[in-house]
């Protein structure tokens, strides 16, 4: 079910792209409020922020498989409304961002273990965790990882791209890109206002317009060819770019390959038939993503909310997602208060230092 599913996640991704900071100098038309949201993200100088995600239905339907079923049971079990959050803040100059991941599990297994992570222009520092089914030695869990990008990059046989961590770069090359997947679409068929009042806004989010963008199973067929046939290739020209091209340390030969395979009468071919059957093997109950924007005219929160069906008949197998998910900023352009700060001195580990203490408990990871 591989190209199925490539095109089902396809659909996916494009929806995805459309989560980018919306919007507007005043309330506009849906689609260019969102289009002014593109602009608007390259003044984002710092904030903060809170994102959720929860599964709601995560099942998977096919024949007996013996001990495979089990582990897949165990692990669907596990992840039956589970929910993960991240709560960050991030600074432009000098770059630095922290954020603490949360993961709760809520099915057979309940537990929940919080992971803080710091980031700065050349250095990641990642606090191990204590986790209850993976015992770690005692003497690494509380304790940072400091990851030197420059160091790891060499040790891969590459050379370290300053440029990768430009964060302003990124927010243009966002802008670009969305303004032309957004140039692709009708106003009417995929953007929308939603009431603010009308729109599930958690308390305390003050917003001026609420812009949904929606994929159902009546536009999805139109919405991939639209992203295939128009926006994809304008999208790898962009990238193509000599400062992104750098950015991305992606190589000529590189773009012209995909490029060449994406023009291809054997690739068109395949894609034609696999969008003629998506019916059969897709189907979309609901998936719709809202940004709403206050009267400052940033974005202040973001849903999406997701509840579809993957078949692949021949194989009898049947995967159903169902999940929701949220962004919310706040303090945007404000001085930051980083409340872990960089982390120092004997509460910092290296790499290797992680493993030595992993070699000595004779533990394996």
């Amino acid at each position: 079910m591989n190209k199925k599913w490539g095109l089902s996640a396809a659909a996916l991704l494009l929806s995805a792209a459309m989560i980018l900071p919306g919007c507007a100098n005043k309330e506009q038309a849906p689609k260019e409020a969102l289009k002014s949201a593109a602009v608007k993200a390259t003044t984002l100088k710092s904030y903060e922020m809170k994102s959720k995600v929860v599964i709601n239905n995560l099942t998977i339907d096919a024949p007996a498989n013996g001990e495979s079923d089990a582990t897949t049971a165990q692990v669907l079990s596990m992840l039956k409304n589970a929910e993960v959050t991240v709560d960050g803040v991030y600074q432009a100059d000098p770059m630095q961002t922290e954020m603490t991941l949360v993961l709760n599990l809520k099915g057979d297994m309940t537990m929940s273990f919080n992971i803080p992570m710091v980031m700065t222009a050349e250095k990641m520092y990642i606090k191990v965790p204590s986790i209850p089914f993976l015992p770690l030695p005692k003497t690494v869990v509380g304790k940072f990882v400091e990851l030197d990008l420059k160091e790891l990059a060499e040790k891969q046989g590459t050379e370290f791209n300053p440029a990768s961590m430009d964060t302003q770069k990124v927010q243009k090359l966002s802008n670009e890109v969305l303004n032309t997947l957004l140039g692709e679409y009708d106003d009417q068929k995929y953007f929308s206002d939603i009431k603010p009042k009308d729109a599930a806004l958690p308390e305390g989010v003050e917003a001026k317009q609420v812009v949904q963008f929606k994929i159902t199973n009546d536009n999805v067929k139109e919405a991939l060819t639209i992203f295939v046939n128009n926006a994809l290739p304008k999208i790898i020209d962009i990238v193509g770019k000599p400062e992104y091209k750098e950015m991305l340390n992606i190589k000529d030969a590189d773009l012209a390959k995909v490029k060449e395979e994406l023009q291809s009468s054997k690739s068109r071919a395949e894609f034609d038939k696999d969008l003629a059957d998506l019916g059969t093997y897709l189907t979309i109950n609901q998936f719709h993503m809202n940004t709403a924007i206050n009267k400052d005219d940033f974005p202040v929160y973001q849903d999406l909310l997701m509840d579809i069906k993957v078949n692949d008949p021949d194989k009898g197998e049947n995967l159903s997602v169902s999940l929701n998910a949220s962004n919310q900023y706040s303090k945007i352009n404000e001085k930051q208060t980083f409340t872990i700060g960089i982390p120092k001195g004997e509460n910092v580990i290296t790499m290797d230092q992680l493993e030595k203490e992993f070699g000595s408990t004779g533990t394996t990871y």
